[in-house]
């Protein structure tokens, strides 16, 4: 059963080089690509004041944080959720930066992110399927008509939430932020939305051609048929 996890990271600014911080973490986590509302949420107190235009952005203030855990608290238990998944990530080596610059200041020996887990970055996903436009979360909400009214500012649960809605999309499988109990008919109308969606989008989709092994088997299954039946009624 695959686990991936879907995460998004809110920060003081924007390079980690300048002693900026993590001050919300939020990740979703999907089983065989269905949510399960196992969800990963923490805001942080960072030691330092967060820049007025990273405040403009998120709306997370300084006031906000201060009775909120350091991140030397709940590390343990980040690594433990993280541990053995596939990451979801848009704009990867922007989180990753961050995270492992994180783990880098605590006492306690800790690897780099990319030893506990592997990474897909949904950005490189987005560059190779629509190359020259605008690959944004938001651009990519509006390409495949996905929701994101409640937007008004960046948050790091919001925005992982909505990130798996994209990649499901961009994906071509199921499209609806539902958790698990949904009818056959229902999945099926979800990926057949997706795969309308990427039509529209003009995603080439890929053509799965018969290997000469398939074809082999295939004669040999229809013999096989003849000789049992005595008469085919198709080959």
């Amino acid at each position: 059963m695959t686990r991936q996890v879907i995460l998004d990271t809110e920060t003081t600014g924007l390079d980690p080089k300048e002693g900026h911080r993590i001050i919300e973490i939020g990740c979703v986590e999907m089983l065989s690509r269905r949510l399960t509302g196992n969800n990963f949420h923490f805001y942080l107190q960072p030691d330092r004041e967060i820049d007025a235009e990273a405040i403009e952005v998120h709306g997370i203030t300084n006031e906000f944080l201060a009775d909120k855990p350091r991140f030397n608290q709940i590390a343990p238990e980040l690594i433990r959720y993280l541990q053995g998944a596939e990451l979801i990530i848009h704009n990867a080596p922007f989180d990753l930066g961050f995270l492992n610059h994180e783990l880098s200041l605590l006492t306690e020996a800790y690897k780099t992110i990319t030893e506990y887990c592997t990474v897909a970055d949904t950005l490189v996903m987005a560059r190779q399927l629509f190359p020259g436009q605008r690959n944004s979360l938001d651009a990519l909400c509006k390409r495949y008509n996905i929701d994101n009214g409640h937007r008004s500012l960046h948050g790091a649960l919001l925005d992982a939430e909505i990130l798996a809605d994209v990649y499901l999309a961009m994906t071509g499988g199921q499209v609806s932020l539902q958790l698990g109990g949904e009818s056959d008919e229902q999945r099926g109308t979800a990926q057949q939305a997706g795969l309308i969606r990427r039509v529209q989008a003009g995603t080439r989709l890929p053509v799965i051609r018969a290997s000469e092994a398939d074809l082999s088997a295939h004669i040999e299954r229809l013999e096989a048929i003849k000789k049992s039946a005595g008469r085919c009624l198709w080959g």
